[in-house]
């Protein structure tokens, strides 16, 4: 995971700052959350960006944002526009920015609903679209972003089987996407992240065998059988938190590389088998399910697990499967005793 220094509503840059965190592997993202930049400071900017690769970014947040300010920064390879109401002369993206290598845009009261038709988006690798006011907002540009490795879109699915198009996507986010079917997914070979969260649906039956090595499924409204998982024989991790309606989980067959699971906040979860066939798994994480702890220590495990953490959120109890755990051979990976 790439880290992240947000530079937040600077009167002035500390470029020799900048390098060091840049050189050592950070994004550096310039932010302003109002309008504290001077046409002199976005030259400035302009010239980092100049200079850096995507790793230098350009963030305009929470307020109305005149898009004119961007002639300044043409060179530009990371913008991003968010956390807005609206935005003024959201045109001169399309016709000012030249190097956009990754871009966010999440304008609610958006009117350019066809803005991802713009030529100059069409080579961007990353993209990244919040919720907006009009359901009209069209993903069918989308099949001409042959270079996009990471989409996160909230919201909108007005014509989303065209992500079926993005052969070379790494990282799918789906943040309340509702109802729609996905089969699109199964068109993407290269497809190593996928997240889900949010929005309502009972399953992903229609994902079929995939490549996919990290998985999470997130607070999905009406999400009840994961039936499938089968499906996901590349898996490594996987994550399901915060879905009150899913009861069970069964393994079936081997999955040769899951090493990590967190099973979290499913309060209706009662019954996880199958453990014993991830020859793989290192890490298990079970917090607040209906899971029976008495019934569950005695199913057999893998000798591969090394992390295995069992939370009620009741500190009494907890204390006392901690200490039992422990006795067992497992930690619970966390830095304390």
């Amino acid at each position: 995971m790439i880290l992240q220094n947000r530079i937040q509503n600077p009167t002035e840059l500390d470029c020799q700052l900048i390098e060091q965190q840049i050189t050592s592997g950070w994004d550096d993202i310039v932010q302003f959350s109002d309008k504290l930049y001077t046409d002199k400071l976005l030259n400035e900017i302009n010239n980092l960006c100049q200079h850096y690769d995507s790793h230098f970014g350009v963030r305009f947040y929470g307020h109305t944002f005149d898009c004119k300010n961007l002639e300044r920064i043409p060179d530009v390879k990371y913008l991003s526009l968010d956390c807005m109401l609206e935005v003024n002369k959201l045109e001169v993206v399309a016709t000012k920015l030249m190097h956009l290598e990754r871009f966010g845009l999440g304008v609610f009261e958006i009117k350019e609903t066809e803005i991802l038709g713009a030529q100059n988006l069409h080579k961007i690798k990353y993209l990244m679209l919040t919720d907006t006011r009009t359901k009209a907002f069209n993903l069918d540009h989308l099949r001409n972003y042959r270079n996009l490795r990471t989409l996160m879109v909230c919201g909108h699915t007005k014509n989303i089987d065209a992500i079926g198009d993005l052969l070379k996507l790494n990282q799918l986010n789906l943040n309340s996407v509702s109802k729609v079917p996905l089969h699109f997914i199964n068109k993407l070979k290269e497809l190593k992240t996928l997240k889900i969260i949010l929005g309502g649906r009972s399953n992903i039956e229609e994902i079929e065998k995939n490549e996919i090595e990290d998985l999470e499924i997130i607070w999905v409204r009406g999400f009840n059988s994961f039936n499938n998982i089968s499906n996901f024989t590349k898996l490594k991790n996987l994550k399901i938190e915060d879905n009150i309606q899913l009861k069970e989980l069964h393994f079936d067959r081997n999955l040769n590389d899951l090493e990590d699971f967190k099973l979290l906040n499913c309060k209706t979860f009662t019954t996880l088998t199958g453990i014993e066939k991830l020859k793989t798994l290192s890490h298990l994480r079970i917090y607040k399910t209906a899971i029976d702890f008495e019934n569950f220590v005695k199913l057999p495990r893998p000798d591969s697990l090394k992390i295995l953490a069992f939370y009620t959120t009741k500190a009494r109890i907890d204390k006392i499967i901690k200490e039992r755990l422990k006795s067992m051979g497992y930690t619970d990976g966390l830095d304390r005793d």
